[in-house]
């Protein structure tokens, strides 16, 4: 499926609970929306979730 088409699909969604619901609705299903395109990612193979907890290499200043 073409990043289009899950474009309108989420678009439309918005579209859907901007007018039916309130703005509470509306924000509701882009916070649920963005939380399964992270999932989907992580699903797809394309995120690690050892990035999130890994800490940073601290470089050394004192010379």
């Amino acid at each position: 499926m073409s990043m289009a088409v899950v474009g309108l699909g989420a678009g439309m969604a918005l579209g859907f609970a901007g007018y039916f619901g309130r703005f509470g609705a509306f924000l509701l299903v882009a916070a649920l929306g963005a939380v399964g395109f992270i999932a989907g990612r992580f699903v797809d193979g394309d995120l690690e979730l050892g990035g999130f907890f890994r800490s940073r290499e601290r470089v050394d200043r004192r010379r």
